[in-house]
This record gives structure tokens, sequence and C-alpha cells, in this order.
């Protein structure tokens, strides 16, 4: 019986007996779990699970309802059940509905307290925590809140030209109160706000950093580039991709009717990582930023806020995770853009881009983590062994390449001669070693970029040029 319980539901607790001196120690998770996605108590069971029963059966589902309508407010819906274990003890089923009049405040010993679940735990809900609770109760979401930007005071250039671009349509003035962009009177919503071209929102921002080695702050070096982006949904997207593409490689192998590319990441998996973060991050908290971390064996993305439902994502199968939106007006607006999918498959896309990738096994599979303050995807470098050096760089095979767009992007900047210098500054590299051995160097061996005087390789006036 306790075991068909637990297949049932999402999250469970066991109190061995109803404790009337100290009903706080489970009505706090009564509130907790009403302010989350629901839950069960199940009273007559010990910690281990196992079924000791309850003695008066009668008086202690009395007593249980009592104070739930006496100290939480407001009164969650729930569902009071006896259930007779296999050992004939009784035991009661308490199923608390996640409620839509968040918050829901245990009001006793003097305080009002409301609470969420974290793992296991029900723990008090923070001031951030608690206005997002409060937002949630008014049926509000942050993207939707009016802002104090008038949207005829602002640029919205490069959304327009995106959608028209996508969608074969021109945005229409009555397109941003539709999507959710602007409210009566033209004032933007945060939403709106954060697709305008120079939006002043300070945590409309991505940190980008490729460290040398496994780990931040490496003995080796400091990091080989970091970028740091602040501005428009649309741009942001594409200076992150833009980033990890001139910080990863597409190595390939011969084959009998041609080559394989073996990219280190799957570009769409990327792609959806960065879409991801960008959508469902927690726009309030203020002075946060996403932060793309690339390192020798792997790209970790992380952005602020965890699951919008209080879950933890590593605790869930990736299959059955429902589509809870934060941000759900920038998540349509994605969606628009065909950015991403409607139906909230992200993390499923994810995987099974990368799945697709040349010597794939379940090592290299995503892992997807989550806590009370952050979301983090951890995408694997399918190129990486561990004898690699921490430098990464000297000991590659030289048909080791940036990835094809960056290739493409490049060459094309190429086709009048460039300097090393200028073009370290088109790729936005710092670091001159990293450069010339990732990225010039390859290209160079390949004959994709020629030197305009071959016979002096290091002379001070060599210039490059894209073979014709």
């Amino acid at each position: 019986m306790i075991d068909k319980l637990l297949a049932e539901t999402t999250d469970c607790d066991f109190k061995q007996a109803v404790e009337i001196k100290k009903p706080k120690s489970w009505l706090k998770s009564v509130s907790a779990f009403a302010n989350g996605i629901g839950g069960t108590l199940l009273f007559g069971v010990s910690d281990d699970g196992t079924v000791v029963g309850l003695e008066n059966i009668k008086k202690d589902a009395e007593d249980i309802s009592r104070f739930i309508k006496e100290r939480i407010a407001p009164i969650p819906e729930f569902v009071l059940k006896v259930q007779q274990a296999d050992n004939k003890k009784d035991v009661l089923v308490l199923t608390v509905v996640s409620g839509e009049k968040t918050p829901f405040y245990y009001v006793g010993d003097g305080n009002t307290v409301a609470y969420i679940r974290v793992g296991n735990e029900s723990i008090h809900a923070s001031e951030h925590e608690l206005s997002e609770l409060v937002m949630k109760g008014r049926n509000l979401t942050f993207d939707y809140v009016t802002t104090n930007y008038n949207k005829n005071d602002l640029a919205f250039s490069i959304f327009e030209a995106t959608y028209k671009k996508i969608t074969k349509k021109a945005v229409i003035s009555k397109d941003y109160a539709s999507f959710g962009m602007s409210k009566e009177g033209g004032k933007l919503t945060y939403a709106g706000l954060l697709f305008a071209d120079d939006c002043p929102l300070l945590q409309s921002r991505i940190f980008c950093t490729r460290w040398n080695g496994l780990t931040k702050g490496s003995i080796y070096d400091d990091a080989l580039d970091d970028k740091e982006f602040e501005g428009d949904l649309i741009s942001l997207l594409k200076y992150a991709c833009d980033f990890v593409n001139v910080n990863s490689k597409v190595r390939w192998k011969k084959v009998a009717n041609g080559r394989i590319n073996k990219p280190d990441y799957a570009e769409r998996a990327v792609f959806e990582a960065l879409a991801n973060a960008l959508m469902h991050r927690d726009y309030s908290i203020v002075g946060s930023e996403v932060h793309i971390d690339m390192y020798d064996d792997r790209i970790e993305i992380c952005s602020p806020g965890g699951m919008y439902d209080g879950t933890m994502i590593q605790e869930l199968n990736i299959e059955e995770v429902s589509s809870r939106r934060r941000n759900p007006y920038i998540a349509d607006i994605f969606h628009r853009l065909d950015y991403v999918e409607r139906r909230g498959s992200g993390l499923k896309k994810i995987q099974d881009e990368t799945k697709l990738l040349y010597g794939y096994t379940d090592k290299y599979a995503p892992k997807f983590l989550s806590s009370r303050t952050d979301f983090r995807v951890v995408l694997m470098n399918l190129n990486f062994t561990p004898q690699d050096t921490p430098q990464d760089t000297p000991q590659d095979t030289p048909q080791d390449t940036p990835q094809d767009s960056s290739i493409l992007k490049i060459l094309t900047f190429c086709k009048v001669e460039k300097s090393a210098s200028e073009i370290m500054d088109f790729c936005k590299l710092k670091n001159r070693k990293y450069f010339r051995e990732t990225i010039l160097k390859p290209l160079v061996e390949q004959r994709l970029l020629l030197r305009t005087i071959p016979d002096k390789p290091t002379s001070k006036f060599q210039k490059y040029i894209a073979k014709q």
C-alpha cells in the first residue's frame, strides 16, 4: 500500500503520529505543498516507511482538519482518507492540492510564515520567493508586470527585423499588446523591455568564459577567452551561440566516401540550452545574469532561479517534466520566432540532439541540475580525452577546426588581406597563443587561409587571405 502511494505521489512526508502539541512540525509541509505542486502526508508511518498505525483514527482525522482550517491561511484544498495497510493497521492519508491563491501561510506561535518545498524539506520562503508566490496568487508573472518605460521611447528594430525574417510578416503596433509586450497606455511590460534594442534592464546579461583546464582559475593560466554581453534577448542568444562556436572545434575523420564531422557539441543542443536559460531564468533577481563556463571537457550553462514549481530537476524523469513556465510571455515570443517549441520539450531536445553526435555514449549524456537558486545544464565535450593537455590546443591534430559557421565568417572576413591581429579582433579573442593554435594554424594548414608572404611565415608584415 505504501509503495503504491509513493508511486502515485510526487512529494510525500511520513509522520508516525499526529502531533497535537507541536502541529507546526507537519503543518509547515501543508503550507509548502499548497504553495508548490502539492503533496501527501501519511500519518501512522515511521520515517523508514514502516506502518505503525494510529490508535484513534477518528479523533486524529478531526484534529488534522481542525488545525489546517485554524492555522493555514487561506485554507488549502485537501483530501483526508483512511487507508488500511497490509498489516491491518490504519493510516491517514492527507493529500494537499497545489493551490492557486498563493501564498499559503502557517499562522501560529506569533508568526505568519509561508513555506516552500526544497527537495524533501519544507523551509521558509525567502523574501524573493514570497514575492513570486504573491504574483502567482494574483495570476501574474514577472514578465507581464508593467514597467515605467513607454514603448515609443525605445527602439525594437532587432525584434521587428527578426520577426519579419522568420514569419514573413511585419510587426504592427497592436502586436505588442497581443504578445504581452505592452499594456494600455503604451507602458512596456518586462517582456517588452527585454526585447528592446538597448534593453536597460541590468540583469539582461550573459557572462561567458572559456577556462583553460577543467576548473575555474586553473594553475595553468587565466581564462583563454571571456566576454560580457548585455542588451535584448535576441542579441544575447546570438552572442552566446557565437561565443560557444568560436571556442569549440569540429574534428573530422576520414572514411571511404569522404569524412565524418566530429563536433565537440551538438549545435542545436547548445542553442536549446541557451534559449532555455534566457527564457526561463528569474529576471526579478536584480544584479543577476546567465553564466556560460566552458572547460576542456564540458560546458556549464547556469541561469538564476530554480525550477518554477520548486522541484529538483535531477530528481525527475526528463521525459515526464511538465511545462511550468516562469515567463510565459517571453516563452511565447521565443516560440513565435521559431527558437523553441511551444510544448516545452527543450530538455528532451538537448538530449536527443546530443545523442546524434558521432561517438556518443551514455557517459556524454547532458546533465540537468537545479537548486533553490539556479538551474544548470552541463554538456560534455565528445572529443575530450583525459590525456588532453590543459592548454588543449598545441597537441590537437591539424584537422581540428573551429565550428563550421565560424569558419565561414572568418573566411568571408578574409576575402581581403587581413593581419593576424585583425582576425583575432574579429573573433573577439584576447589570448594570442590560443588564437594562433586553435584558429589560425588549422586554417593555414588546411590551406583555407593563405599567407601573403609564404616564404617568411613569421614576417611582421604577414597577412592572410581566404583561398579563392
